[in-house]
């Protein structure tokens, strides 16, 4: 199994790179992001140790940066930073896994086995809806050739929609994916979302994507507002 360790504290990376080759792990180091990123796309590798905090790019940049080239090797991030919002952010990024330094190495190891054991995640499918595209692997919606900037969670509501293309989702469903089955505010926040929505992916376009089903819920489906 070969792993890429990208870390610039030199003497922990050389210790990952020992411990882990006593596990039996071939091991490659990179000292910045840049240089990581470079490794990881050029490479071979089962699995990734990626640090948060690199000169040149930040570990954020280097996982996002691959996700974007579909390259879905299976990511385990280490920092010194704590708290949900850092955890949040590295996971957006396409990160499957997450470590706080400092941590346990048994543990590292342990997660990183299972990581390798589930193997590389399966590459999202983009979603067409007439000239909509909505590609959940990078992140990216466009209208035709219109890229169009979405807000994370502006972007999760319309992805949970385009993968249910046709259906009619209740609000309650968008609100749970969505958010959590825990959020305790209004449900209302979802019609927020949703009109925020169609004035970004239908309004300047003269279409009508995403349709209010009385009662109930909505639907994505491709109609055009002008006719």
């Amino acid at each position: 199994m070969r792993i890429l360790v990208v870390d610039d504290d030199r003497r922990l990376a050389e210790l990952l790179r020992r411990g882990l080759a006593a596990e039996g792990f071939a091991v490659e180091l990179a000292h910045d992001g840049r240089e990581g990123l470079h490794l990881a796309r050029e490479g071979q590798h089962d699995a990734i140790v990626l640090d948060v905090m690199l000169p040149g790019l930040n570990g954020y940049r280097v996982c996002a940066r691959l996700r974007e080239a579909g390259i879905w090797t299976p990511v385990l991030m280490l920092t010194a930073k704590d708290g949900e919002y850092d955890e949040a952010e590295g996971l957006d990024t396409g990160a499957d896994d997450y470590v706080t330094k400092p941590f346990s190495y048994v543990t590292l190891v342990a997660r990183l086995r299972a990581l390798i054991r589930r193997g590389r995640p399966e590459r999202p499918v983009p979603v067409r809806i007439g000239d909509l595209h909505v590609d959940p692997g990078h992140r990216r919606c466009r209208r035709g050739p219109v890229d169009i900037t979405l807000t994370a969670r502006e972007f999760a509501v319309l992805e949970y929609l385009a993968l249910r293309t046709g259906e009619v989702v209740a609000k309650h469903e968008v609100l749970e994916h969505v958010w959590d089955a825990a959020f305790e505010g209004d449900v209302n926040i979802v019609e927020v979302y949703v009109s925020a929505l169609r004035r970004k992916i239908d309004a300047p376009f003269g279409r009508r994507t995403i349709h209010t089903v009385r009662g109930v819920g909505y639907r994505l489906a491709v109609e055009d507002a002008r006719r």
